[in-house]
């Protein structure tokens, strides 16, 4: 068979095409979704349907991050549809959170998410154990704290890895059953990861050093404790447009007389 300069071309582009989808599993180009099935606290279970899109900050060469993340989930005994999803963050460059578990009780929702890397581990106030827990009001999902989290559930109880070849596989796979969760969680070594904790502990922020929001990006510490002074920082947090509240100053200096 005889191709053409034009048709050659065209096939070039298509294979190209082709191998980068096969190398980087569609991460950028669109989205994926699959269902899981999700065991509670109580024996029971529930099937929750979870989907992702692509795009943010990332390195020339690596794939894209997830922008957002989405799950829904019918409550049981009920007829009606529960959606969360951990949205995109302007200030992160990709999503806020990793889910980690969802449970019922008495019919309200609750959830266990942990904060995406560094800077939403700042974000979100560096929380020890690390993670941010929501509760669903009947309208929305409210944060709340530990101490209102019910002691009965302590399982992670959704897939962790939803990234790269991982995800593609839940992906093909389509629907992925508890005991198929259980197993594919069975790797990780991370506290955190293996059930949900409840006391603070000294490794809870990993590598994540300390840094404030600024009206211009991140910044750690040393560059407010640089100013000097109790006063002089003060007036970097003005200039930085740093809140009274997240001004690290009078934990840095000895508040000046």
């Amino acid at each position: 068979m005889k191709y053409t300069k034009g048709t050659l071309g065209l096939l070039v582009a298509i294979l190209i095409m082709g191998t980068s989808m096969n190398a980087f599993g569609f991460l950028g180009f669109g989205g994926t979704s699959w269902k899981e099935e999700v065991l509670l606290h109580d024996g029971s279970k529930i099937i929750v349907k979870r989907s992702q899109t692509y795009g943010g900050r990332h390195e020339v060469g690596q794939s894209s991050p997830v922008k957002e993340h989405s799950i829904s989930f019918e409550l049981p005994n009920s007829n009606k549809t529960i959606t969360w999803t951990s949205e995109y963050g302007e200030d992160l460059g990709r999503t806020n959170f990793n889910l980690l578990a969802v449970h019922v009780l008495n019919g309200t929702p609750y959830l266990v998410a942990s904060p995406n890397l560094c800077l939403s581990y700042n974000k979100w106030g560096r929380p020890n154990p690390p993670y941010v827990f929501f509760k669903y009001d009947g309208t929305a999902w409210q944060r709340i704290p530990l101490e209102e989290f019910p002691a009965e559930f302590t399982t992670i109880n959704v897939a962790l890895d939803i990234r790269g070849r991982q995800v593609e596989e839940l992906n093909k796979m389509g629907f992925v059953s508890a005991e198929k969760i259980k197993q594919l969680n069975a790797h990780s070594k991370i506290p955190e990861y293996k059930t949900i904790l409840r006391e603070a502990y000294s490794g809870a922020a990993g590598g994540c050093s300390e840094m404030i929001r600024t009206n211009d990006g991140w910044e750690g510490l040393g560059f407010f404790k640089l100013q000097g002074s109790y006063e002089a920082c003060l007036k970097y947090c003005e200039r930085k447009g740093v809140s009274q509240q997240d001004c690290p100053c009078s934990k840095l200096f000895k508040r000046e007389k």
